[in-house]
């Protein structure tokens, strides 16, 4: 196959990927920005991890709150968990990688907050831990997710809100993830000030 035509394929998956998200995912998503809109109303916050591209999109996510995403507004308060490196080595030096995000979590959430869990696969373990740890501290969760859930799927409480990205390829699943970061930095715009 030459590189055009492998090009194409990409976008003509990708495509089909969102296109297929659209009806499973709109009312989880919505969900989603009226539960982070409300906690934000209530003087919480949003905490986020993930890693690798899942860390990448927790740092996007917050820091669309903390400037600004489509509209001018006054920072929003959010915070991705993946950031302090003097942090996570120490936590991974004394305890273990597991930890790097549950600790976090459990030493800043609030039961107002809302955490914002990120795995492609839903098995990331410091993730689930993470997850625990919100629960532990009254918090809900929005989880983004992919394939069948993972160790995730299992982990959530009424309060909470799956996004699982009805796909198997990762690389499908980051695309939709992102999709869905601007989705909620939008909705939750919308909530807080109005349409523009």
């Amino acid at each position: 196959m030459d590189s055009v035509t492998r090009v194409r394929e990409h976008f003509a998956e990708s495509i089909a990927t969102k296109q297929s998200a659209v009806d499973a995912l709109s009312e989880s998503i919505a969900a989603a920005g009226e539960l982070m809109a409300q906690a934000l109303l209530n003087d919480g916050k949003i905490l986020s991890c993930g890693n690798g591209g899942s860390a990448a999109d927790s740092q996007h996510f917050s820091s669309e709150l903390l400037n600004r995403f489509e509209m001018e507004r006054p920072g929003l308060p959010a915070m991705a968990l993946t950031t302090d490196a003097s942090t996570i080595t120490s936590i991974s030096n004394d305890y273990s990688y597991e930890e790097i995000f549950s600790k976090q979590v459990r030493a800043l959430g609030k039961p107002q907050d809302v955490l914002l869990g990120i795995s492609t696969s839903g098995n990331s373990e410091n993730v689930c831990r993470a997850i625990t740890a919100a629960h532990e501290r009254g918090m809900s969760v929005v989880a983004l997710s992919g394939r069948d859930g993972g160790r995730m799927a299992a982990m959530f409480s009424e309060t909470d809100v799956e996004i699982r990205v009805p796909a198997t390829r990762t690389a499908r699943i980051q695309e939709v993830h992102l999709v869905v970061i601007h989705c909620l930095c939008d909705l939750i715009d919308t909530i807080l000030l109005g349409d523009a």
